[in-house]
């Protein structure tokens, strides 16, 4: 039987496009699935009827959810490795991925789309966690040194989405001045071949995300 390997996901989301890109690292073939989160697809429910949330890998039936996802195929697909070979190495990478997921995001996700009065501090949240970033970052071309692995997958975010966000509500979070390595990180990134494959239109999100900006300001 050939093996069958679905990803369903939203266009806008960074979260379905680092799976997107983790398949694409290893080379495998994949079937995508647009969802609709307003009208959740009968499948999504079935495959992730917890959290009902995107993306969801399904491998020959069989569903991995969120954030398992990308280290689920490190370890079933050989080829491009995303997480380091050393054990400690390992536990390195999920801790920082961890971190971009648990301090980075919220925050900066807040600064843009939280209550007026919560957003100045959400902007000093997220400076802050950006300045642990930029240190961890030091001279290295990406987090797990001079080939993208987990770290810069999951801040594919902070690479590519906080400048579309930037541009669609004029809050800067990710300024050269502030972090110079982490800048010239991003660019590094979103220049690669296959991170650009997994990129949405930048006019199509940032008129996507002007939309949301505008209607959460309005209800303000």
């Amino acid at each position: 039987m050939a093996e069958e390997v679905l990803l369903f996901g939203v266009w806008a989301s960074p979260y379905s496009r680092r799976v997107e890109l983790a398949l694409k690292l290893k080379g495998v073939d994949y079937k995508y699935i647009e969802e609709d989160l307003t009208n959740k697809s009968p499948l999504l429910l079935k495959y992730n009827p917890i959290h009902k949330k995107i993306p969801v890998l399904v491998h020959n039936g069989k569903p991995i959810v969120e954030s398992q996802v990308i280290q689920y195929i490190d370890e079933i697909w050989q080829g491009y490795p995303i997480l380091p070979k050393d054990p400690y190495e390992r536990a390195i990478a999920r801790f920082w991925a961890k971190f971009i997921d648990d301090k980075c995001l919220p925050g900066a996700f807040k600064a843009y789309l939280g209550e007026e009065k919560e957003r100045e501090k959400a902007v000093e949240e997220t400076w802050e966690a950006l300045k642990i970033l930029e240190e961890e970052l030091k001279e290295k071309r990406f987090f797990g040194g001079e080939s993208i692995g987990m770290v810069d997958i999951v801040a594919n975010a902070i690479a590519f989405w906080l400048g579309v966000f930037e541009e669609a509500s004029g809050v800067k979070l990710l300024t050269r001045e502030k972090f110079p390595k982490l800048t010239n990180w991003s660019h590094e990134f979103v220049s690669s071949i296959v991170v650009k494959e997994c990129l949405p239109p930048r006019e199509k999100l940032i008129a996507y995300f002007r939309n949301r900006f505008g209607g959460a300001n309005a209800s303000k």
